[in-house]
């Protein structure tokens, strides 16, 4: 079977599931359907995404929590991409986007129909209960905006992800991944002008455009919930198990890296470096 064919029978079991799915924020399976079919040689040819640990996902609504890179949210579509063509059964994933997304023309609403959602608690509890499968990135911007000195240093976890996994009920299900920071190799985060700016994060980099870093995504055992614990419980009682994700979702990074795909690594490391130390100056 060749990768179409494998998108159309993807596809034919999506349209299944979701025949008489009533969506109030706007999602289209046919939406789904052209542009996975769109962004296929993207994935494949450009990124040669490769996926692993799929025999950890079982036919249940998950919270999926990720590391976040790249300084532009691909890893977001390539993660989505993944457990739509390479996880058995299929599914879409309902990434959590920030409210200046959601009101962007034209992509907040494309964005919707394709499955994303604002990252408001009630609209994450009621699509776990409706067997819909989440994807969150807890490092928030945070993630998305690092300089090349600091790639592949996973930042504080907020804990929200895990009270709404706890109210519904569903298993936390950590993923990796690996590449997304070398597809823009030279970068600098302007903080201090991006602070007097007002903006999230201002990067200064000589790249236009991502470019062909080969992509490995890696899925981790699932996080069982803690019993008895309330999605109210002290905000000790919480951080206690966000940590041990992002302990899992370090090693599941630590390990990626070793196996890594070298990309630009002659040039990109001695640009690190110089950063490190102006950094420390």
């Amino acid at each position: 079977m060749n990768e179409r064919e494998k998108l159309s029978e993807v596809f034919e079991s999506l349209k299944e599931k979701y025949q008489n799915y009533q969506d109030p924020w706007g999602f289209n399976i046919d939406s789904v359907h052209k542009v996975l079919e769109f962004l296929l040689p993207l994935y494949q040819n450009y990124f040669k995404v490769r996926v692993f640990g799929q025999e950890n996902v079982a036919d249940r609504p998950y919270m999926i929590v990720s590391n976040h890179s790249g300084q532009i949210p691909l890893d977001g579509i390539l993660i989505a991409m993944a457990f739509a063509l390479e996880v058995s059964p299929p599914r879409v994933l309902r990434a959590m986007v920030e409210r200046f997304m959601a009101k962007l023309p034209f992509l907040g609403s494309l964005s919707a129909e394709l499955g994303s959602i604002l990252g408001d608690r009630q609209n994450c509890e009621y699509l776990l209960e409706n067997g819909e499968s989440i994807l969150v990135f807890p490092e928030g911007v945070r993630g998305i905006s690092k300089s090349t000195s600091d790639y592949y240093k996973l930042q504080k976890f907020s804990a929200g992800f895990f009270r709404i996994a706890l109210k519904a009920q569903a298993e936390i299900l950590p993923v990796a991944v690996i590449g997304a920071e070398e597809m823009f190799p030279f970068v600098y985060q302007a903080k201090g002008l991006a602070k007097l700016l007002k903006l999230p994060a201002l990067p200064l980099t000589p790249i236009a455009f991502p470019l062909p870093s080969p992509i490995d995504i890696y899925i981790g055992k699932p996080y069982s919930l803690p019993e008895n614990l309330s999605h109210e419980a002290p905000e000790s009682e919480i951080r206690e198990h966000v940590y041990r994700i992002e302990k899992q979702i370090k090693l599941m990074m630590a390990k990626g890296l070793k196996q890594r795909r070298p990309f630009f690594d002659e040039v990109r490391k001695p640009f690190s470096d110089i950063l490190k130390q102006w950094n420390s100056k």
